[in-house]
């Protein structure tokens, strides 16, 4: 291409009249037919010319700003005036159409220019290139004068929306993208400008809606007009918004409608969360939760509600026990069944209306752990729930085996609440070794079943002990059948009657009182055939014998007639003496049986001051005394021929107590230890805190107990104290 020689400003007066003006009259709407491409071609050699003459090189720079000049002298007297002269929607209609021809401008211009674009701005960096410019002149002559103004009047359109009313979107979708398209890299005019004043706007416009709606409405009523203006709001943005803008404009309406007023909406009286929950309103406690669980901590207050509400029921029912037990165990079962239908209801919303989320289960468990850790009628919680146990698991329920297996797994689920899961399992051996020894259970089955839950809850250590129990049990069946064979072929060593021997692991049932008992002689007989038998299955164990568990039939002769009583193996021992006496005083029969006072007080008194008087005594009053004379009573009669004459119950339960708490001292010793070998340095705080974690999934550490225990291993060079800190400890391998 060859430069041809003219001035700029006759070549600009050539683009002026044959390409900037023409250009105009199409933009205004006149009759102009549209460019050829000779008369382009024409315009960009135009340009090329123009920056090629000679005696200067290169008069680019020039032509650029002629190029500027070209906007400001077509938008100043036409384009602003055009626009300042409309208000409303016609304004916003004007600045969108002119917005577009300026656009259409810019695209023709920049083909006519496009020389500078390739040979001139591309060394200068610091120029914009030919589109920006466009842009820039229109940003800065048209929208900063009518900008805030059309902002305005976008805002009103939205909210006419917002009350009901028909809007044109098509137009606010243009205006949008306008807001959009007029920025720059530096200069974000949607975010800055339109998107923060109309998100203040949204702010007050929810503020005054919340405030009104708070007082008029219901809380259902509410959450549906919250609901609906979240969904119209989302509608909003994809219509005419940029999808940015989503987030933060529900985040607003969310925070106004929801978080503000959220105590108030959550606690109003007849219809808030609470009254929901009572109702079981599921709809609208569901909507409640989706509503809230979109917002950040938006579920911690419902939460913390739901977790009073239970806590309240459940507290109302333990309260409501207290008052009401008549009968005790009676009342305690029925607090129990109550508290595990309160259970079944609170998990099932959970998992149905609140997705199972994580901040409604602890407020659940929590919730539980509050009132299922309550004493009842001076009982604690531990022994109410083994006591629940046993009674589901006693013979002699009309309840079929599905709704045992049912109740089981609902018990055993309220045992994850309780704090003092020791204090549980120590009462629960005690209830299981009597229904195993005593044949008192409904179904092993069911005794394998809530040990399975128990492990599967609670971990394996929790039920070794108790499964080894099961166990024995089984074992003494094979026993048993293997002494009855050894009976049948030492004929010698028969004792002439049944009976039976139960052996049991010593570290696995609990700890039962082991006295020197001197048995008559057909009972004595009876345990010397067992240890010869014994002694042929194995060499290398030792029988300790527990006669306190143990129970026998005897044939007593009256007058009347003989009737078969079923005794402990102390009440049998006592009357067999009066098979050689026919007077016995108190003393005489302590010497002969070798028992201790208490225990043969309880005993007579079971035997001569009970219902059934199976001895006479002398003098004839309801209390044992040393001085007291005993003869077996001929007299007595009764109409059944079979009758059990029961022991009077020891209160066993200071003493389970006692146990668990010495047991948890060397609990709480070993995991010290254990802490301390693993760290060999720790500090006191972290210590304690440690053992708390450490102990709380089976009892809730006492921390004054905690630190008399790392006193005591101190003391038995176990620990020793930093000599310059003395809250650090060491320990001594």
């Amino acid at each position: 291409m060859v430069a041809k020689t003219f001035t700029v400003e006759e070549g600009w007066e050539y683009m002026k009249n044959n390409g900037i003006l023409k250009l105009i009259r199409i933009l205004e709407g006149l009759s102009e037919p549209s460019f050829t491409i000779a008369e382009s071609m024409m315009l960009y050699t135009t340009v090329y010319n123009m920056c090629n003459q000679h005696p200067r090189p290169d008069n680019s720079e020039k032509v650029y700003k002629k190029y500027q000049e070209v906007f400001e002298e077509y938008i100043i007297p036409k384009v602003l005036p055009s626009i300042k002269e409309k208000h409303g929607e016609l304004m916003l209609m004007e600045l969108v159409k002119r917005w577009v021809n300026h656009k259409v401008m810019i695209r023709w211009l920049s083909r006519f220019f496009e020389y500078l674009s390739r040979s001139y701005l591309v060394k200068k960096l610091d120029f914009s290139p030919l589109e920006e410019l466009g842009v820039t002149r229109f940003r800065n002559l048209v929208y900063l004068e009518v900008g805030r103004n059309a902002i305005d009047v976008v805002i009103t359109l939205i909210n006419k929306e917002r009350e009901g009313q028909q809007i044109d979107r098509g137009l606010l979708k243009n205006v949008s993208d306008f807001f959009i398209e007029i920025g720059s890299e530096c200069i974000n005019c949607y975010e800055m400008d339109f998107e923060a004043l109309m998100l203040r706007d949204t702010s007050e416009y929810y503020s005054h809606k919340a405030s009104k709606w708070i007082v008029e409405d219901s809380c259902p009523d509410y959450m549906l007009k919250a609901s609906e203006c979240l969904k119209r709001e989302r509608d909003r943005v994809s219509h005419y918004m940029h999808p940015s803008t989503e987030k933060k404009l529900v985040e607003k309406v969310q925070h106004e409608l929801l978080m503000v007023k959220s105590k108030q909406l959550l606690e109003k009286e007849c219809s808030g969360f609470c009254a929901l929950l009572r109702e079981e309103r599921v709809e609208d406690l569901s909507r409640m939760y989706r509503l809230y669980h979109e917002i950040p901590q938006g579920l911690e207050n419902i939460a913390s509600i739901y977790k009073e509400h239970i806590t309240g029921e459940g507290t109302a029912l333990v309260k409501e026990a207290e008052d009401a037990a008549t009968n005790q165990l009676c009342g305690l079962q029925v607090l129990i069944r109550k508290i595990t239908k309160l259970l079944d209801k609170y998990v099932a919303l959970v998992k149905d209306l609140f997705s199972n989320h994580s901040l409604f289960n602890k407020a659940l468990k929590e919730a539980f752990e509050v009132f299922c850790n309550k004493a009842v009628a001076g009982r604690s919680s531990a022994e109410l729930l083994a006591a629940s146990c046993d009674n589901i698991l006693h013979k002699g329920g009309n309840e079929s085996d599905e709704d045992i297996e049912e109740t089981l797994e609902k018990v055993v689920k309220l045992l994850a609440f309780i704090y003092d899961k020791d204090l549980f399992a120590e009462f629960y051996r005690k209830k299981l070794a009597r229904r195993l020894l005593f044949d008192r259970g409904a179904n092993e089955d069911h005794e394998k079943s809530i040990l399975s839950k128990m492990k599967q809850q609670c971990g394996g250590l929790f039920t070794s002990k108790m499964e080894g129990m099961v166990t024995d049990i089984i074992l003494a069946r094979e026993y048993q059948t293997k002494l009855v064979e050894y009976l049948r072929s030492n004929s010698n060593a028969n004792p002439g009657f049944d009976f039976s021997v139960t052996v049991l692991t010593s570290g696995c049932w609990p700890t039962y009182k082991s006295f020197n008992l001197s048995l008559p002689t057909e009972m004595a007989k009876c345990v010397q055939v067992f240890k010869d038998f014994y002694d042929t299955q194995t060499k290398h164990r030792r029988l300790t014998w527990i006669y306190s568990l143990g129970t026998c039939n005897i044939n007593a002769k009256f007058e009347t007639k003989t009737i078969e009583l079923i005794v402990s193996t102390y009440q049998a021992a006592a009357l067999l003496l009066f098979n050689s006496s026919d007077r016995l005083s108190f003393s005489e029969i302590r010497t002969q049986l070798n028992l201790t006072d208490d225990d043969l007080v309880r005993l007579l008194h079971s035997l001569s001051c009970a219902k059934y008087k199976i001895l006479k005594k002398e003098p004839n009053t309801k209390t044992i005394s040393p001085t007291d004379n005993f003869e077996f009573n001929y007299k007595f009669t009764d109409r059944m021929r079979r009758i059990k004459i029961p022991v009077p119950p020891v209160d066993e339960r200071k003493k389970v107590i006692e146990e668990v708490d010495k047991d948890r001292r060397y609990t709480i010793d070993a995991v010290i230890v254990r802490i301390m070998k693993s760290r060999k340095v720790l500090e006191l705080q972290k210590l304690v805190i440690e053992c708390v974690e450490q102990l709380s999934n089976m009892f809730k550490p006492d921390i004054k107990l905690i630190k008399m225990r790392i006193e005591d291993l101190i003391t038995r060079d176990y620990l020793e104290r930093d000599q310059d800190n003395p809250s650090m400890f060491k320990y001594l391998a």
